[in-house]
């Protein structure tokens, strides 16, 4: 079981009683990296809240292509649309980070949505923000050229460094071959642009991170490399 749903996001609106009901039903279990939580075409339907650790999130759309959506960390959950819809899994999830996963099931989640008004507009809202950002990757892959993807795909994972006014950090870092699977290119062509970026001072690799050390100026050549597209 978990402590509480209230630590994670989407279920911060819960009453304490549904809580304390709900919470007691959750199994909890760890994963080592590279584990596969769920996959393509599961029949399962149970909803995932990630206690501690990192996975990643693949989309399959209807022509077969595969597309990175984004990775989840602790306190967010996934799951949800098979869960609501009752149909096989449209993503793959597998860990990169080891993890502790709660499980939620079907019966209990559909059940949250009913009693608590809150927490069913929340859930849409993360749909809502799901579709943008899959149509938003979905463009970007059909127009962009891989440098700006390269650009845009740091910058949606990147965080405002402390201490450091203007830069922003992806931390742990990616690993190129993880970068290219989220734009859609092969390892070597992210090798070469990252080394561009280094050589133009966009980007310095820390142990503990990937900084981008202008972040508006990358956005500043994204907003460019669109105007090419036009």
């Amino acid at each position: 079981m978990v402590q509480s749903l209230k630590d994670f996001e989407l279920f911060a609106k819960l009453s304490d009683e549904l809580d304390a009901r709900y919470a007691a039903q959750c199994v909890t279990r760890k994963f080592e990296p590279n584990e596969i939580v769920v996959d393509f075409e599961d029949e399962t339907q149970d909803v995932h809240l990630i206690v501690s650790g990192t996975v990643r999130i693949i989309y399959r759309i209807t022509t077969g292509r595969e597309i990175i959506l984004n990775a989840a960390r602790d306190g967010m959950i996934f799951g949800e649309i098979a869960a609501i819809d009752g149909l096989p899994r449209s993503a793959n999830v597998t860990v990169i980070q080891p993890a502790r996963i709660a499980t939620l099931s079907r019966a209990a989640f559909l059940e949250i949505l009913q009693q608590s008004p809150e927490v069913s507009y929340d859930v849409m809202l993360l749909l809502v923000g799901r579709i943008r950002l899959l149509t938003t990757k979905i463009a970007e892959n059909s127009f962009l050229h891989l440098k700006f993807r390269l650009y845009n795909e740091l910058m949606r994972m990147a965080r405002p460094r402390a201490g450091h006014e203007g830069e922003w950090i992806v931390s742990p870092p990616p690993t190129q071959l993880e970068l290219a699977e989220r734009i859609g290119c092969r390892r070597e062509s992210v090798s070469l642009e990252i080394g561009r970026m280094r050589r133009e001072g966009l980007v310095e690799k820390l142990r503990g991170g990937l900084v981008l050390k202008d972040v508006g100026e990358l956005n500043r050549r994204v907003m460019a490399g669109w105007e090419e597209t036009g």
